[in-house]
Order: structure tokens, then sequence, then C-alpha cells
């Protein structure tokens, strides 16, 4: 029997763990339930911290942990998804193609940023969605050490409002300095079509946002969305003009475009429905989770979010059920009622929200501690010894901050 997994993210690598937690649990051999993970490269990107600085140390490596709970790594790129012959098509490195059957899938693929067809943003736009953009933005934040100083060379647009272009802009002040002097007097603008910055925000969530917006000198510009980005900055659906040489692009995600081979219902974030064991359900054989699928996390109406902390949940759970199928076991119905919300305010400190709610339980510096905490412990793999590796997927471990 072969389980294979797709994608090495936050999801993949605990659908990968939980998987090989259950076979070990059942005393069966890893020759009798194979599990296979694809991807790329066997590393972890910890997106969650790509709006920081030196982007390139921001990976975790996967391999040994791979190979302390015999779990298969299987190097390449998965390119289609044959659900009737139950197949991955698999693409390595050198182009070479290659068929992997399986008896299991998890559909483990992410989500990419949303780019719509504005006029120069394919040419002129910077992100932090993936560890290639974050690499090349921060290499293009150095390189205006050497422009003449100038209105555009100190500005920094930031399209979105949302969770990563708030960080973003937040962190954007500091590490501006840090790259042009102490003494450059950098700006930055926050562009959003709502009429608030974080409108999922709570009501008192959302002023400390803004307070530490007037702390850092971060400008909004809302009810207006970018209409055109150019070498020389960028135009507003308002007709005002902002010059910048950096424009940070942060406006949404979309399920990764692989899961459109599995010929099943999706949302408008193109992610595929699941049922509460996270199987997609017209599809035999199929489970999809993290930015992959939609599921729901409790009974009264609340969904996962394209975030690492449902994604590492939901893997757990997408693994555990996938083996449990082949072993012949009970499955368990995914749930996670704990939802924490710490969004990284720069100097200004942080945001700790606690519930669906989003209720304020910490700000400032005391919130900054446990961001850091979350940053640089909690969202990073467990270490590559077996038991330690396997006990953190338990899909009922639940990490209480």
């Amino acid at each position: 029997m072969r389980l294979v997994i797709i994608g090495a993210g936050f999801a993949g690598m605990y659908a990968a763990l939980s998987a090989a937690r259950l076979r070990d649990i059942q005393g069966v051999s890893p020759e009798e339930l194979e599990i296979a993970l694809v991807a790329p490269q066997p590393t972890l990107v910890v997106r969650p911290r790509l709006y920081e600085p030196k982007p390139e140390t921001l990976t975790a490596p996967l391999l040994d942990i791979f190979n302390a709970i015999d779990v298969v790594y299987v190097q390449g790129s998965a390119e289609a998804i044959d659900t009737k012959a139950r197949t991955v098509q698999i693409v390595t490195a050198r182009d070479a193609r290659k068929t992997l059957p399986y008896d299991r899938l998890v559909v483990a693929t992410g989500s990419r940023l949303f780019r719509p067809n504005v006029p120069g943003l394919a040419e002129h736009g910077f992100s932090v969605d993936s560890l290639e953009d974050a690499v090349a933005l921060d290499r293009h934040l150095h390189g205006l050490a050497r422009q003449p100083a100038s209105a555009a060379r100190d500005t920094v647009v930031v399209a979105g409002g949302g969770f990563t272009g708030i960080e973003a802009a937040t962190e954007m002040p500091a590490r501006l300095r840090d790259i042009l002097g102490k003494d450059a007097k950098p700006r930055v603008v926050i562009v959003d079509r709502g009429a608030a910055i974080a409108h999922d925000m709570s009501a008192d969530a959302r002023p400390v946002i803004e307070d530490a917006m007037r702390k850092l000198g971060v400008e909004g510009r809302f009810g207006a969305g970018v209409a055109e980005i150019s070498k020389s900055g960028v135009t507003l659906s308002s007709g005002e003009h902002i010059e910048a040489a950096t424009v940070v692009w942060s406006a949404g995600l979309r399920a990764a475009p692989l899961t459109q081979q599995v010929p099943a219902e999706r949302d408008s974030f193109g992610r595929l429905l699941v049922d509460r064991e996270l199987r997609v359900p017209s599809v035999a054989g199929v489970f999809a989770t993290g930015d992959a699928a939609r599921a729901a996390c409790d009974d009264v109406g609340n969904y996962a979010l394209m975030s690492c902390q449902h994604a590492t949940r939901m893997g757990a759970f997408a693994g555990n059920n996938a083996a449990a199928e082949l072993l012949g076991v009970p499955t368990r119905p995914y749930h996670q009622k704990v939802y924490v919300t710490c969004l990284d305010l720069g100097e200004a400190g942080a945001l700790f929200t606690r519930g669906w709610e989003r209720k304020v339980e910490l700000v400032g510096d005391v919130a900054k501690k446990t961001k850091r905490e979350i940053n640089t412990v909690w969202i990073y793999p467990p270490r590559a010894e077996r038991a330690a590796a396997l006990a953190a997927a338990d899909p009922e471990r639940v990490v209480d901050l």
C-alpha cells in the first residue's frame, strides 16, 4: 500500500508525520504501508515570517525528520493527478517524468498569491508570498541604498491591508532605516479597497493596529485600489499617484493550481470542499488539507483559514485519516476550536487576540514576546528524533498559547 502526500509545507509535513505516527501505533512496517511525500525540496519554507529581513534564512530542513520516521521523500514537482488511475505525474529537477501510483492521496499543495491583471504588476510588483519573492524584495530594498535619495526611493506602497500587508508594512520602516541609514525618513503607505484597515478584525483590535500605524508613520489609503504600477510609482483608482520605487502586493491568496486537476467542487478561493474527515467526497481515495481545502473547524459555522495555524492541525488529521482508511481503523473528524491571532506590528510591538471574535488579550511588547516565540519555536518542525517527531503529530494534540 502507498500513501502519497503532495507538498512539504505545514500541512504536508504534518500529514506525513501523522500518517507515520498511526502506522507506528498499529505496528505496521514501512514496507507494508509506504508513505511518500513529493516536493521540489525537502525543506519547510517558514512562510509566515517572509515579511522579515534576511528571508533566505527562513527555512527548515526536513530530510532528517523524514528519515527518522521512515517517510520516503520523492524530489520533484507534481504536474498531474489522475484520480481514476490513482497516479501522480512528477517532473524531476532534470525535467524527467515519472509516475507514482497511490492507494490514498493527500493534496497539501498550499496556496499562491492572487495576482490580478493590474497593469505593471508583473513587471514592477514585489511580494512576500514565496521564498524566491521575499529574497527578490530584500535584494531590491538593499539596492535602494545605491540610488540617490528621492521621494520615490524612500517610499514603499503595500497593496492589501490584511494580515500579511500589515506585517510587511509595519516592519518596513525599520528595514528601510537599516538599509538607508538611521537618518532616513521612509514613507510607507497601505492601500486597500476596504473602508478601514484589517476589516476582518474586531472593533477593539482595529484601533490597536491604527495606533501602531500612527506611531510608525505608516499611512493608509482606504476605499481605493491600485489601478496601475509603473517604475515611478502607483496610480490609485481614486486618481492619486504615489511616487514609489517599491510596491509590495499582498492582496489575497488562492489555492495552488494543481487542485484544479481533482474533479470536485471548490470554493471561490479554489479550495477543494472536504468533509469533516478531510476527504474530497466525490473522489475516492483523495484527501485535501491546508490551504488546498475548505474545511469546517466546528459545528457552528467557522471554517479553516489559509494560515499555518490551521494547516498544521489539518495536516495532522488528513495524514492520520488517509492512513487509517488503508489500515482499516477508525478515522477522526477534524476539529479546531482554539483560534488565536498574533499580528506583528514592527517596532510598535504586536497584537494578540483569542477566539473567532478576536478578543484582544495582549498588545505592545508583551504581545511581541509571544509573537517571537510563535515565529521562532512553535511553527518550526519538531526535532529529527522519531518519538518526538511522531508525538508532535498527534491530531488531538492542542498547543494552547
